[in-house]
């Protein structure tokens, strides 16, 4: 039987990353705190013997995706603004 445990920060990492891509302007901060995990899980998995580095990897990727589709969502919101009170004056 398999004692090895999954390091639960990588497991945190992986979940703040997923929401960060389907929840709105929040996914924004929510990404970074992804990516304050996977750091965390990196560091204490080059210690312990626990597994979850596939994880946390999949927790990175999904985070700066997250926070690059938010910064767009955000920049699109700003110009969609700016172009509909420019074009009411």
């Amino acid at each position: 039987m398999d004692t090895e445990q999954t390091n639960s920060s990588a497991i945190i990492a992986l979940v703040l990353g997923i929401l960060s891509l389907v929840i709105p302007w929040l996914g924004l901060i929510l990404g970074i705190i992804g990516i304050v995990f996977y750091v965390k899980a990196k560091k204490a998995l080059n210690v312990s013997q626990e597994k979850g580095s596939g994880i946390a990897l999949a927790g990175l990727i999904c985070s700066i995706i997250g926070i690059l589709l938010q910064l767009f969502v955000i920049i699109a919101f700003v110009a969609f603004m700016f172009l509909a009170v420019s074009s009411s004056i």
